[in-house]
């Protein structure tokens, strides 16, 4: 078996293999420190699973998501994330994402999940299957947030963090400009004029 591992903490990145290792003893596990890095690997061997965080330099783990599924669309992809379910599984696996792990459930339910995945189904928790459940509910009621790319949907949540721009430039990989012009898009489409509407959005709805 063949699993590929995405974290740009090499302390998280030991600790998933040291996991996968005890309970999958004949696998070979490669580690990748950011999100081109698991791009780059993708052809390297033939994967039987992809674990990527979800924020790293580089890439996302949405647009790792995707690419995976366009390039190699039999190979699953399980998100770990320190975000709570409720700020992006739903997007995740609208992307295509076999399963969404929370970072602090990981040592308890990783070896669950790649099991479950690995035998051909989604890694769905019950809370993530209200949340499916809720989605579906409101499908009528487009909140705001949910219109944005995935790109604007991060820088959202950055700002609505607090970062500056040039602070989320550093942490995406993307100059400042471009930064500016996914805020500028981000205020638009969602009919607002400053970091601090957003802000209380995000946190009205949870995404922060």
């Amino acid at each position: 078996m063949n699993i590929l591992i995405g974290d740009d903490h090499s302390v998280v990145r030991k600790g998933l293999r040291l996991i996968l290792a005890d309970a999958f003893p004949d696998a070979f596990i490669e580690e990748a420190s950011d999100g081109n890095q698991i791009i780059e690997k993708l052809f390297l061997k033939d994967w039987n699973i992809i674990i990527s965080d979800i924020s790293m330099p580089g890439k996302s783990g949405i647009e790792i998501t995707k690419k995976a599924k366009e390039l190699l669309p039999k190979v699953p992809v399980l998100i770990l994330s320190v975000h709570a379910p409720e700020q992006y599984a739903v997007r995740l696996l609208k992307a295509g994402a076999a399963g969404y792990l929370t970072k602090e459930s990981a040592p308890e339910e990783l070896v669950n999940a790649v099991n479950q995945i690995l035998g051909g189904r989604k890694y769905i928790t019950p809370e993530i299957a209200d949340l499916l459940i809720d989605y579906k509910g409101d499908a009528t009621e487009t909140k705001k947030h949910e219109i944005l790319s995935d790109r604007e949907f991060e820088v959202l949540k950055l700002i609505a963090s607090g970062k500056t721009v040039s602070e989320i430039a550093e942490i995406l990989s993307l100059s400042i400009n471009t930064i500016s012009t996914y805020r500028a898009r981000i205020l638009e489409k969602m009919s607002m004029n400053t970091n601090a509407e957003l802000t209380k959005y995000a946190v009205t709805y949870g995404l922060v």
